[in-house]
């Protein structure tokens, strides 16, 4: 008959592993997580896949985030100024650092200096579908029409982020890079 061994969370808590100084927490775990399956769907399924991929995921926490923000400013949709310091703010809350460079009826232009996934998004650009498909899908439920085009980003090497959010399907926007979102 095998015996039951039964430990509590402090068993071994001294342990020389225990005391060692790995650096790993929650956060960087999560973050290493997220950048190696971003890694093995760009190389299984390639970049446009993955990214693809990861936007669905996007799409729902935008969902959610969208309706936590109606819900908290009391609002049944959120003007463009609203739209603009939402993103600020949701992206604030997971420490990035976006800032709003310019703003009219057209666009809203945001730079960045520190990715919410630090230098794990660095060569993994489909991870940037979060921002896109945040970004979008708040801005087109609110608004109407989003069109993210992400001019430059970390992930790709650069210091820092350019992110323009534009806001009417006009023939200028059909023609820059970018992803397309619609009011459901």
């Amino acid at each position: 008959m095998a015996s039951e061994i039964t430990m509590n969370e402090d068993t071994r808590s001294d342990s020389d592993a225990a005391a060692s100084d790995i650096p790993l927490s929650r956060d960087l775990f999560m973050r290493d997580l997220i950048r190696e399956l971003a890694g093995t769907l760009e190389d299984v399924v390639g970049l446009e896949d993955a990214s693809g991929y990861i936007s669905v995921v996007g799409q729902v926490i935008g969902t959610k985030l969208d309706s936590s923000y109606r819900n908290e400013l009391s609002v049944d949709k959120l003007d463009r100024t609203q739209v603009a310091d939402v993103l600020v703010d949701l992206k604030r809350r997971i420490d990035g650092r976006f800032y709003i460079i310019e703003e009219d009826e057209d666009k809203i232009v945001f730079g960045n200096h520190s990715c919410p996934f630090g230098d794990k998004v660095i060569g993994r650009p489909s991870m940037c579908m979060m921002t896109s498909n945040v970004f979008g899908y708040i801005a087109a439920q609110n608004l109407g029409y989003a069109k993210v085009e992400l001019q430059e980003t970390i992930a790709e090497g650069h210091p820092g982020c350019r992110v323009v959010v534009h806001l009417k399907a006009e023939d200028e926007t059909t023609a820059v890079d970018g992803r397309e979102y619609v009011a459901c």
